[in-house]
């Protein structure tokens, strides 16, 4: 399915499955590399990140370990409110730990840099992070070490990003044509 058309708007295929999962595998590959004869904690923002997430530590051929930061920065629109709320923290000790975060898409750069100043008063060995798409244009001085495409400053939705909480579960990455 090339388009689909939801409440008026049209959006166009910008990655399909395959190309997304053929993009996984190879960053699996370097975090493995990068990350042998460690454990990493692997950090999904939820809720965002579950379906990357999934799909990449499948991948990932070192011993990690898994858990979850939950913030609110969109709500139901299209674009950040500029605030980022943290729901649920950290359930693990990350102190003398290598942290890999991992998102769905870095837009702003807002929540990356929140989960930063949350993270290094904890003194992990190290904070990395992994994102799936990553609009360049709007970034504030973040290092982002792991990407998956670079797109431009369009809405997305599906492989678990959402319009309202809704359209996670398409297969592939749609934006919306204006």
């Amino acid at each position: 399915m090339n388009t689909i058309s939801i409440n008026g708007e049209v959006f166009s295929l910008m990655f399909s499955e395959a190309e997304i999962l053929r993009r996984i595998k190879e960053i699996a590959r370097t975090i493995s590399t990068d990350y042998l004869g460690k454990t990493p904690i692997f950090v999904g923002v939820l809720n965002g990140a579950v379906i990357f997430l999934s799909d990449l530590v499948r991948e990932v051929t070192v011993d990690l370990e898994v858990d979850f930061l939950k913030l609110s920065s969109y709500g139901d629109e299209k674009f950040s409110s500029g605030s980022v709320k943290l729901l649920k923290d950290f359930d693990v000790h990350i102190g003398g730990r290598d942290i890999l975060i991992v998102e769905d898409i870095v837009d702003t750069g807002l929540s990356i840099e929140f989960i930063k100043k949350l993270v290094f008063p904890r003194n992990p060995a190290s904070v990395k992070v992994v994102t799936l798409l990553h609009k360049k244009k709007s970034q504030q001085n973040q290092n982002i070490e792991y990407v998956g495409f670079e797109i431009p400053d369009e809405f997305v939705i599906g492989y678990g990003l959402d319009h309202s909480q809704k359209y996670r579960n398409l297969r592939g990455i749609y934006r919306l044509t204006k």
